[in-house]
């Protein structure tokens, strides 16, 4: 984003820049319903929209996007100043560019967060950086303490502002080979001994006869007692729980 030059198709380095009597005087002509003043306007003032979203540069936001949200801020801007107000339009203007490119960064967030997190987590950056100004460590213990909050108040309302990323964002580059976010984690429910243990399992149970397989997935996966398989079979209760002994044998056996 930092780098781009063409935003929504406005080559922003070749924008006119106006000077204060210039701006003074299409604005006069535009409230007085010339269009084509309108549109030099909105052109001309197009660099202040750019200067305010330069400041939106470290947001993980498409620029085009950006950009066109301060220009509706911009039209809103011109559409709303009066000439009686006495005061630079830009000074008018700036407020309500900002707003508008706020309201989109946080509606368009893909995690809605609530204004009372967010007001939370502002204030304790805020702190954060007056105790880094200090030189004291802004631990998470000692910001809580500095709030008077509970610990997880603040970690939670940290993270409810974090921006979020894709698990295939790259992470790391080495020779031409890029490393993604998703390739870092590691499950340890899957770890590879689970998995080739899973494997010989399914090969054992594989190698059971049919009834012997239907009896431990009823008993095991369906959680029924061995009473309602036996009326599930059609075989004793006494013969169930042999062949269910005879089963779990033989696949100690195979794995083991």
């Amino acid at each position: 984003m930092l780098q781009k030059v063409n935003i929504c198709g406005v080559d922003t380095a070749g924008l006119p820049k106006l000077t204060a009597k210039e701006n003074e005087a299409l604005m006069i002509r535009l409230k007085a319903g010339d269009k084509a003043a309108r549109d030099q306007f909105i052109v001309g003032n197009m660099r202040l929209v750019l200067s305010l979203v330069k400041r939106f540069w470290a947001k993980n936001a498409n620029a085009d996007d950006v950009f066109q949200a301060g220009c509706v801020g911009l039209i809103k801007a011109i559409d709303n100043f009066n000439l009686d107000f006495n005061v630079k339009f830009s000074t008018y203007a700036v407020p309500m560019i900002l707003g508008e490119i706020k309201r989109y960064l946080r509606d368009g967030n893909s995690l809605r967060v609530s204004r009372s997190i967010r007001d939370t987590a502002y204030r304790i950056l805020k702190v954060r950086e007056g105790l880094e100004e200090r030189d004291e460590e802004a631990t998470i213990e000692r910001i809580a303490e500095e709030m008077q909050v509970k610990e997880r108040e603040v970690v939670y309302a940290l993270d409810a502002i974090s921006d979020p990323v894709s698990l295939y964002d790259p992470v790391y580059n080495k020779s031409g080979d890029t490393l993604q976010l998703v390739d870092q984690l590691y499950d340890e429910t899957q770890s590879e001994a689970i998995w080739t243990e899973r494997v010989a399992l399914r090969e054992a149970i594989d190698r059971l006869a049919d009834r012997e397989k239907k009896i431990l997935m009823l008993r095991y996966y369906e959680g029924k007692t061995q009473t309602e398989i036996s009326a599930e079979v059609g075989i004793s209760q006494a013969q169930v729980s042999r062949l269910e002994k005879n089963a779990l044998g033989a696949i100690r056996k195979e794995i083991f």
